[in-house]
């Protein structure tokens, strides 16, 4: 008797746009489409993101809502992804909606609408979101899925998405750098990519939260009113109903010069003349005008391209492909501006409207055991660190690090008898904790007592395939550990993921002479430690010192809030001269004394050599630390990250949020 075959469950990924969604589905090893079950509207777009609300309280959603929002702009609802993650409330006829209940209405009618044309209930779906949304804005976008009544398995980012749906039957060829520009409705995303042999591998990610489609609409809207203004006077800023026209019209003048060379713009009983006549809209909008509106927006498509390829380590010439993503790449000028950069024309043969819904239903293919011998390396946006002693952010976790990920490293207390340490977990680029995002505080306590520096505390980041942060303390003596998983408590967003970089490079100078300034105190600091404690273990072999020494510790206890990083450095290098002749002393009396930094002692006569690198050590004990010490050396990788350097896998063992 033949063994029944198990059917798999299906999964559509489904891209949740600012301006217009769209879903997909893997059907005989190629990814379709679905269609909503109005058709597509203007553009070739599924299902517009517009939700509206009518007075006899039926609700709209999609094409149906985009198609109405002119006569009731008051109570249409678009563009809400830009307020996910935050506490936004939108309140229609005293009723009030979070931004994760409007996309969930849109998830709703694509779940529907995807129903009816696969003929299966749907349960399962994975959601693209652009690259820079932080752990707020998933958590929502996994949120509103839920509510939606869809389990949403996987997240994954938008350029990432485009890049599967282009590599799916390449998947064999030797290695690809590929370059992946996602211009949207409100963002551009620019990934670049590592492809080959079935793996995807993420090798950096840059982007402008306030650079899109729209920003191109709203040039032309402005165009429109001012020459409508210019020819009768009117003005019509002010008037909603004629201003939710302009922009439709504005948006299809502007896809209609994709492909032609000049449109018309007319709009018929636009708005009553003073003289009581009613007035039409008529203009005509040519591809060069157009171009020349929007000069200024395509000038900033430069520096994230720019900014992410320095990031990937690689040169433009290595770029063998460039995959178009969003509705805006298709215009003429846009493709211009890429081949310009990168030097090379974009490839023609992903339709950037379909891409990442098509990427997504491969990756729900992958997770559903439908397709196999992919792989998906994804990046972190911003770097993760803890604070350390005197406000340092140390990191664990770089920024464009590969996930799933998994860090650790060993710290230590930064004064005697500390029962307990604070872990500040901080995400950014600026050098000092005060700079960086807060996203959690957590305490280990119960360490028991011990001299500064003996203590070993394993902190421990984690970042699984949504992006969603773990962080573990664990005491390595008493095994005692705490944790905390960082969910949407930040709220940061785009714009200030974008502003961090940014603070970082236009603060690198300034905030590198205060790190320096703070690591040379904490230097100090650990020697003087050292040397108060040399004296108290050999007061017979440091007679000779013994004032000199005095001295040196109380200039050094002196100097602990000083801003003057040369006379730091002058009074580390005499305590460090001191501590090295009294080194020589030890070795000249034939033995190391017991106790010495790090473990040294009891290793009897030492050669002059042994004498110096004793000297060094004690002079480098008791570096870092935020109300913890930093003991260095001891960062590693996890085991799962050996998975990701295999190739021709299906996917990493890595449990989701």
């Amino acid at each position: 008797m033949s063994e029944k075959k198990t059917k798999k469950e299906k999964i559509i990924g489904i891209d949740l746009g600012t301006s217009n969604s769209a879903a997909a589905i893997m059907i005989g090893g190629k990814p379709e489409i679905i269609p909503a079950a109005e058709g597509v509207s203007v553009g070739g777009k599924a299902f517009p993101s517009y939700v509206a609300f009518l007075k006899d309280g039926t609700r709209l959603v999609g094409e149906p809502a985009r198609r109405q929002a002119v006569s009731n702009p008051e109570h249409t609802i678009r563009k809400i992804k830009r307020k996910m993650g935050t506490n936004h409330k939108i309140t229609i006829e005293k009723k009030t909606y979070t931004p994760e209940e409007i996309s969930a209405m849109i998830l709703q009618k694509i779940k529907k609408d995807s129903e009816d044309y696969i003929g299966e209930e749907i349960q399962k779906a994975v959601i693209t979101v652009p690259a820079y949304f932080n752990d707020a804005q998933r958590t929502a976008t996994k949120d509103a899925g839920r509510i939606a009544g869809l389990d949403v398995v996987r997240i994954i980012n938008e350029p990432t998405a485009a890049c599967l749906a282009y590599g799916l039957d390449k998947s064999d060829e030797k290695s690809a750098k590929i370059a992946v520009l996602d211009l949207g409705g409100g963002t551009f995303d620019v990934t670049i990519m590592d492809m080959g042999e079935g793996v995807f591998e993420v090798l950096s990610t840059h982007g402008d939260t306030a650079l899109g489609g729209s920003d191109m609409d709203e040039a032309i809207k402005e165009w429109i009113v001012k020459e409508f203004k210019r020819k009768t006077d009117v003005d019509l800023t002010n008037d909603p109903q004629p201003m939710m026209r302009i922009i439709e019209a504005a948006e299809k003048a502007k896809i209609d010069l994709s492909s032609s060379f000049s449109t018309r713009i007319n709009l018929p009983f636009i708005a009553m003349g003073k003289d009581g006549q009613p007035l039409n809209l008529d203009l005509e909008l040519t591809r060069a005008k157009l171009e020349d509106l929007i000069s200024h927006i395509l000038e900033r498509l430069y520096t994230p391209m720019d900014k992410a390829m320095r990031d990937s380590k690689i040169s433009k010439n290595q770029i063998n492909k460039i995959i178009m993503v969003g509705g805006p790449s298709r215009m003429p000028s846009v493709q211009k501006a890429y081949a310009d950069f990168f030097g090379r024309k974009p490839e023609k043969g992903v339709d950037p409207m379909e891409c990442v819904a098509q990427g997504a239903s491969i990756q729900a293919a992958v997770l559903s055991g439908e397709v196999e011998d992919l792989l998906l390396l994804d990046v972190t946006p911003l770097s993760l660190s803890i604070e350390t002693l005197g406000g340092v952010s140390t990191p664990l976790i770089e920024r464009n690090t590969t996930i799933p990920v998994e860090r650790a490293k060993v710290f230590s207390t930064a004064s005697d008898n500390q029962p307990s340490v604070e872990i500040n977990v901080l995400q950014g680029e600026r050098p000092m904790a005060q700079d960086n995002i807060s996203l959690g505080r957590f305490h280990l306590d119960g360490i028991p007592p011990a001299p500064r520096g003996m203590p070993q505390i394993e902190v421990k980041f984690s970042i699984d395939a949504n992006g969603i942060v773990n962080v573990t303390a664990t005491d390595l003596g008493t095994k005692r550990e705490q944790s905390i998983t960082i969910t949407g408590q930040s709220k940061l967003s785009e714009e200030e993921i974008q502003k961090k970089i940014k603070d970082a490079e236009l603060h690198a100078e300034e905030d590198k002479l205060v790190r320096e300034k703070i690591e040379a105190r904490n230097e100090l600091s650990g020697m003087a430690f050292q040397a108060e404690k040399l004296m108290k273990d050999n007061p017979d072999k440091v007679e000779d010192l013994k004032d000199d020494l005095i001295k040196a510790i109380d200039e050094a206890k002196e100097l602990e809030k000083s801003e003057d990083l040369n006379q730091i450095k002058e009074a580390k290098d005499k305590l460090e001269k001191l501590l090295h002749k009294l080194a020589e002393k030890i070795y000249a009396q034939g033995g190391a004394p017991g106790g010495a930094p790090g473990g040294m002692g009891g290793m009897g006569g030492m050669s002059p050599e042994q004498a110096a690198a004793f000297a060094q050590q004690a002079a480098q004990a008791g570096k870092g630390g935020a109300g913890f010490g930093n003991m260095g050396g001891a960062t590693y990788d996890s085991p799962d990250e050996g998975k990701k350097k295999k190739k021709k896998v299906v996917d990493v063992d890595w449990e989701d949020e």
